[in-house]
Order: C-alpha cells, then sequence, then structure tokens
C-alpha cells in the first residue's frame, strides 16, 4: 500500500498514510472496495489520491472478470451473443468489423471508435482499405448504442448499404450487421432486413449509380 501511494503522493512519507488507510477499513480488500467518498475521509487522502485507488480498484476488478471470447466460426445466434455480451459495456459508440473466410473463420477484426457516447464517425475509404486488403469472403458489421435501445436508425441502414456495396464490388458481402444496446441486441440478418438492403444494392449496381 505504501508503495502504490508513493507514486499517487511522490515526494513525501506515504507510511503513515497507509497505515491510515489500512486502520479505516481493516484490509487491503476494504481499501479497495472503499467508495471515493470514504476514502477522502482518511487524513492525507486528496482527490487525486482517492481517484487514483478507485481506479486501481475498477481495475482489479476488470482482471476478476475473464473477457467474453470470440468465437472461432461464425453463427449467427453464439456471435449476435458473444457480441451482446463484449459491446454492451461499453461507454463510447464504438464500430466493430469481423472479416471471415470461405469457411465462416474470423480471421480479422477492425476497431473503430471516436470516443463519443452517441456516435462513431468512420469515413468509408477506411473500411473500403479494410475490405480491399484483407479480402474477406464476407464481413460482420457490429456497433453499440450505449444507454439506448439496439433499435437501428436510419443512418444504420445507409452505413449498411455503403458497406454492402463495398462489399460487392470486392466480391465480397455482409453476413450481418449487429446493433448491441439496453435490452435485446438486433440483427439485421435476423429480421430480413439485411436481405431487402442486398436486393437494393443489387438494383443499383444494374439500374443506376448507388445513391445515399
Amino acid at each position: 500500500m505504501e508503495i502504490l501511494l508513493f507514486y499517487a503522493i511522490p515526494r513525501k512519507n506515504t507510511n503513515p498514510i497507509a497505515h491510515d488507510l489500512l486502520n479505516a477499513f481493516g484490509s487491503l480488500d476494504g481499501v479497495f472496495s472503499a467508495s471515493k467518498e470514504k476514502l477522502l475521509e482518511v487524513n492525507g487522502i486528496g482527490e487525486a489520491t482517492a481517484t487514483y485507488i478507485t481506479a486501481i480498484s475498477s481495475l482489479m476488478e476488470r482482471l476478476k472478470t475473464p473477457p467474453e471470447k470470440l468465437p472461432k466460426i461464425y453463427n449467427v445466434h453464439s456471435f449476435t451473443e458473444y457480441l451482446d455480451k463484449s459491446l454492451k459495456t461499453d461507454a463510447e459508440e464504438v464500430l466493430h468489423i469481423y472479416c471471415l473466410d470461405a469457411n465462416h473463420t474470423v480471421k480479422f477484426v477492425k476497431k473503430f471508435t471516436s470516443c463519443l457516447p452517441d456516435k462513431v464517425e468512420v469515413p468509408p475509404d477506411e473500411i473500403g482499405h479494410v475490405i480491399a486488403t484483407q479480402h474477406p469472403h464476407s464481413v460482420i458489421i457490429a456497433h453499440n448504442h450505449p444507454n439506448h435501445l439496439a433499435t437501428p436508425s436510419p443512418a444504420d441502414d445507409r452505413f449498411t448499404k455503403q458497406i454492402q456495396m463495398l462489399c460487392m464490388i470486392h466480391g465480397s458481402t455482409v453476413d450481418d450487421h449487429v446493433v448491441v444496446g439496453i435490452g435485446e441486441p438486433f440483427s439485421y440478418f435476423l429480421t430480413g432486413r439485411l436481405q431487402k438492403i442486398k436486393e437494393e444494392c443489387r438494383r443499383n449496381l444494374t439500374e443506376g449509380p448507388y445513391l445515399n
């Protein structure tokens, strides 16, 4: 405890503060389980040090919980379940692109984020670069709606169309777009929405230029 405190309170003898913390909360577990408000009640613990201790506590909790394992072979139900668990805890909106080979094995994953809670901005040419360089047989799109329902927006529909068009140009296709949010995740494939988008994209390729 004394060594940890030294990095939060440099150039000061942290031994007395470490003892005060242990006496106040009974053990190391008690210290790292204490709230920030309770930590601030201990003599020598300021705002920065309390934040430091609670950050270590959060890290320890993360380490106790094993991360969700990415399914080796794509299956719509197991993959949707994996995405629901792995994306639901993100505080900011993120976008994942999973590239699959002909055996539906995940061979490459690209993650994007704008570090914002309500949107993630990804230029289509960046995703086009991934598809052009990875040459996937198919791709899975996944993104989250932090603090909102998983219901896709019109912007999500347009984005799905853009990616499907990019995939078709490169001889690939979109297998699914999964949206994770409050409640059950939304699968474009399972709801039939993806099939309608693919039909529209095929018409655009054969009848005229693609329009957003």
